[in-house]
């Protein structure tokens, strides 16, 4: 019999991290656990899935969470904005961490914080009998302890309103990381996809650098050309591909192939 006292999985993200490594990460926009399982064969830091977009339910999400630390490999899911208990069920199924969409304003972010984490930095809802805490066998105030250690909490900056209030954002207390969205930033200023539009450029930086001046993590969505310099600007969390986007590709060139051969 093991005598020693249980803890709660610790995040592969924040140990790199804090090592000052820099973190991989891969997208899934299937449900299936077997996704999430090739992911972490293959040896990525992280899974990103998705409550915001994809119709998932929660059983696929435990499903991609069993395989994924079945390999050591964290899970972020980004929720939907919704209640409390959707930020707070992904961590109870033992997801390393959570993504907060289209965060506004510091006030915004401080409520994400208080929901998310519990005392003395939040007011989280607590219940042990999860997978995180180890279904009540891992003691009360240890769980909260490790909860609040081992478990991260993504902000998205993704539009153009939040500049106004990001170093306010950057400031708040009790989250890890900004990642910067893009896509939807370019949307939002009217400039769909013009990754390279001055404002973008501009924003990208800025996040970095506000990121890291207030003691957080930066992540963002990165082709691997751009790796180096986004290093450089102080990105440390990196988004590499997503599975729909790898599978279409394959495909359509194993399909292309396959006619040359033919014709």
């Amino acid at each position: 019999m093991n005598n020693q006292p249980l803890k709660m999985r610790p995040s592969r993200v924040l140990r790199k991290l804090r090592a000052g490594e820099v973190v991989s990460c891969v997208k899934t926009n299937l449900t299936d656990g077997r996704v999430a399982e090739i992911a972490g064969i293959v040896g990525f830091d992280c899974l990103w899935t998705c409550m915001e977009h994809i119709p998932t339910d929660w059983s696929a999400i435990e499903r991609q969470i069993w395989a994924a630390k079945a390999h050591d490999m964290d899970v972020v899911v980004r929720v939907a904005r919704s209640s409390y208990s959707d930020y707070i069920r992904p961590l109870q199924m033992d997801a390393a961490g959570i993504m907060v969409p289209h965060v506004m304003s510091a006030e915004d972010a401080r409520e994400v914080v208080r929901l998310t984490r519990f005392q003395p930095i939040g007011r989280r809802a607590s219940d042990r009998g999860n997978a995180d805490g180890a279904f009540c066998q891992i003691d009360f105030n240890e769980y909260i302890q490790q909860a609040n250690k081992e478990r991260f909490i993504i902000l998205q900056i993704e539009d153009p309103e939040p500049l106004d209030e990001l170093e306010a954002i950057a400031a708040v207390d009790g989250y890890d990381m900004l990642l910067f969205g893009a896509a939807d930033f370019s949307h939002g200023i009217g400039v769909p996809a013009q990754m390279d539009d001055p404002r973008v450029v501009a924003a990208r930086q800025r996040v970095a650098e506000v990121a890291t001046a207030n003691g957080k993590f930066a992540g963002i969505p990165a082709a691997i050309q751009d790796i180096p310099d986004l290093v450089a600007m102080g990105y440390r969390f990196f988004n590499l591909a997503a599975d729909v986007v790898s599978l279409g590709m394959h495909w359509g060139q194993v399909l292309a192939q396959f006619n040359e051969q033919i014709s």
